[in-house]
Order: C-alpha cells, then structure tokens, then sequence
C-alpha cells in the first residue's frame, strides 16, 4: 500500500516533468513577441494619465515626454542595425552605456523599462505605476525571456534612464523655478485673465538647453502687430475679428475650437462655485495622433518609438521658441482689450491660458509635430482622432497630419484666444522648428523609409 506522502507527492512530481519538457523560447521568438508596439503604446498611454492628473503646464508635459521618449529610443537602438544613437545630434547629449558584447538582451523590455524609470522620475503621482508595471513585466516573462535575459535588459533600461536623467538635470528646469513674471500694465501687455487670474506659466522657459536648435531664437517670428486701436488700424481689424467671429460663432467652430482646447488646468465657475477640470496637454495630444497614425500603418515598435521620440523633440523645441517670444513680445490678450475698450460683457468661448498671447502655442507646436510626421509617415494620411473622446471632446477626422495641425491653429481664433497674425506667424515658426528637428535628429543610418 502506498504511502499518504507517495501520492501527494505525484502532481509535484508531475509539475515539474511537464516543466522541464516545455521548450525554451528563443531570442527570435521571445523578441519578436516582446516588439509588439503596443506595449510601448500602453506604457506611454500610462504616463499621459499621470501628466493629466499631475496638471503640468504644457511646456513642462512636452518636456517629460521628451526625456521619456528619448530613454526609450536609445535603450531599443541596438535592437535595430538600421538605426543610431541620438548622442552627438541632440544639443549636449552624449554616448550612453552600452549592452555587453556577447550577451543575449530583450531591447524592447529595455526600452519600455527606460522609458518608464524616466517617467517615474519626472512625474508625482507614481503610485499610478505600481500596479500598472507589475502586471506589465510580467508579459516578459510569459513571453519566454529567460530570467538573466530578463535581469540582464532590465538593468541596460535602468542604465540608459539614468544616462537620460543625468542629461536633463543638466538643462536649467531646475534653475527656472520660481520665477514669476512681472506683470508692467503698460498699455498692450500682457496681465492676468479671468476667471482665475493666474501668473503667467513658465517665464524663464527660454532659459532651457534646446533640443535640436542652437537657440532659443533661431527661429524668432516676425514682429507682432504694434498696438493700436485706432478704428481702421491693422491690429484694431485682428481685435474687431475676434471679437466678431466668436459672437457668431457656428456649431462646427464650436466643435473645432472645443476639440483642440488642450488647456490643461481649466477653471470652471457656476455661481459662487469654482472648480477645476484637466485635460490632455498639446503634447499628449500630439502623442497620441503619433500613436493613431502608427497603428493605421502597422508601424514597427522601432518605428513608432522613433515617431514619439521625434515628434517630442518637434514639441520641446517648438515650445521653447515659441515662449521665447511670448516673453520678448509680452502681447495682451483679445479678452483683456475687448472688455476693457470694446465690450465689458464679452467672454471667449475657450477659456484664455496664462500667458501672453505672441504667437500661438497650438500653432507653433502643432505644426512643428506635423512636420515631423510627415517626414515620418508620409503626407495625405487620412486619420480619425479620438484621442480626447473620454474627455468629452468628440471625434474628429482629418486628411493629413497637416490638415490637423491647420485646424488645431484656427481653432484658437475660433476660441476668441488668440489674433490671426499669432496663428499665421506661429505655424511658419512651428514649420522651421520641425524641418530643423528633421535635420538634426538623425535616427537612421541608412534612408529607410517608414512609409
């Protein structure tokens, strides 16, 4: 008779001859599972939640998913032969470790670990990563990466993310905080607007090491319109457009300037009551075109992480000269010169963001990413966006990324936010910053085409 501890010892037993008869994945097969772009997508989906919890200012989301992105891209660089490292393009940054000779490595699980350790180092709210990354990694493994595999990728992701935040503590952010901006009300200038009345964002944000310029003026705008409100003056006709087209503004205006809003921290007030809603910054708008687009054409994840990866430079860059020139031109907004010469009542239909008006952020930042895109994927791509449809700002189809970049800029005129010279100045900026990017941020070795 066999014996208790015989018989509950058999599934054990069991347990480990089917163990050791299942076949080991190969690098071929454990990589191709681990490439997937998706995973990349989710990780990155996961930090647009927390930038839009954490409320950062547009500037500051464009700059976190800058860093993120490029620790993302150097870490799934040795994945690819047709592609290069960033150091010795972007302005100061230089080699970072390499993979040791011999070894097998997981990039793609490097590269999502790079890109999440600089998330959690820019971000607040980590705890919304916790749970996220334990079921995240674990795909890895249920892929087939052998467990040094695995440690070994881990530890070159947490390596390159280390090399990637030593080269942004190095880009005065540190240094610009703090600083407020000198409101003058000198006729024209920028003061603080309703309803919050909040100092202006990020004064000193020129101050930042570029990207891809060689300075933060490199591609300043022309002057803005000299102000003048002499009835038949130039810039009297841009205040009477705004204040004309948001008074008759029709449904789809509506619609169009609602979609692209993009205001991070919006406050909002029903009677004596104030509250804040958040939304997606312009940036993470701009991501998750990239990422729309991406999944359209079944891009590669080295092709897609390139597509972030650039078209984040295209929004630091585009940011850093467009706030630039807010500060030199401290321009008053439409809403300051309409209720104070022409129409107390009047209020825009998006709410105005804090900071002066010379040129427009949407303008300049959209089309610097649609340059970039383009490049990437081609022009004439039809796209449906959806990416704010949980925020309640509808869908919205669009011919080409230049089509949605021309969008996102008239819609600030139809937001009563902004004066048309802002939108026209701004996109020919917004189109210098991307060409430059393209240009200099040279990911591939050879021209392979993405399209």
């Amino acid at each position: 008779m066999k014996s208790i501890a015989y018989w509950i010892s058999l599934p054990v037993m069991a347990l480990v001859l089917l163990t050791g008869c299942q076949k080991e994945s190969t690098p071929a097969e454990y990589n191709a599972k681990a490439a997937d772009p998706e995973r990349y997508n989710a990780a990155l989906n996961k930090l647009t939640e927390v930038v839009v919890h954490d409320i950062f200012s547009p500037p500051v989301a464009s700059r976190i998913y800058a860093y993120a992105n490029l620790a993302g891209y150097e870490a799934l660089v040795p994945f690819d032969p047709n592609y290069q490292s960033l150091a010795g393009k972007l302005k100061r940054f230089s080699d970072g470790p390499q993979p040791e000779a011999g070894k097998q490595y997981c990039f793609p699980l490097a590269s999502t670990r790079a890109f999440m350790t600089v998330a959690r180092a820019l971000t607040f709210s980590v705890e919304f990563y916790d749970e996220f990354e334990k079921s995240f990694y674990e795909k890895y493994k249920q892929d087939g990466v052998p467990d040094d595999v695995y440690e070994r990728s881990m530890a070159y992701g947490e390596a390159v993310a280390k090399h990637v935040l030593d080269y942004a503590a190095k880009d005065n952010y540190k240094q610009t905080r703090g600083f407020k901006h000198t409101v003058t009300n000198a006729e024209g200038t920028w003061v603080p607007t309703p309803p919050a009345y909040m100092d202006a964002a990020e004064p000193q944000w020129n101050k930042l090491r570029c990207w891809a310029m060689d300075t933060c003026n490199q591609f300043m705008p022309p002057r803005p319109l000299p102000y003048n409100m002499t009835v038949g003056n130039p810039y009297r006709k841009e205040v009477d457009e705004v204040y004309t087209v948001v008074k008759n503004l029709t449904k789809e205006q509506e619609a169009t300037a609602y979609f692209w809003d993009d205001n991070a921290f919006v406050m909002n007030v029903a009677g004596h009551v104030m509250y804040a809603s958040k939304k997606m910054t312009p940036g993470g708008h701009w991501m998750a075109i990239a990422q729309t687009v991406g999944r359209q054409k079944k891009l590669s994840m080295m092709q897609m992480v390139e597509a972030y990866a650039l078209t984040s430079f295209a929004l630091t860059d585009g940011f850093i000269s467009c706030w630039d020139e807010k500060y030199r031109s401290n321009m008053v907004r439409p809403e300051t010169v309409i209720n104070k010469l022409m129409d107390p009542k009047w209020t825009p239909f998006l709410q105005t963001p804090p900071f002066p008006e010379y040129p427009s952020g949407h303008s300049v930042i959209s089309t610097a990413a649609a340059t970039v895109l383009t490049n990437l994927m081609g022009d004439n791509i039809a796209f449906t966006d959806s990416t704010e449809y949980k925020y309640g700002h509808g869908v919205r189809s669009f011919k080409s990324f230049r089509d949605a970049a021309n969008e996102a800029s008239i819609s600030r005129l139809y937001g009563g936010i902004h004066y048309r010279s802002a939108l026209d100045n701004g996109q020919v900026e917004g189109e210098k910053v991307g060409n430059w990017v393209v240009q200099k941020a040279i990911t591939r070795r050879k021209a392979v085409a993405a399209r």
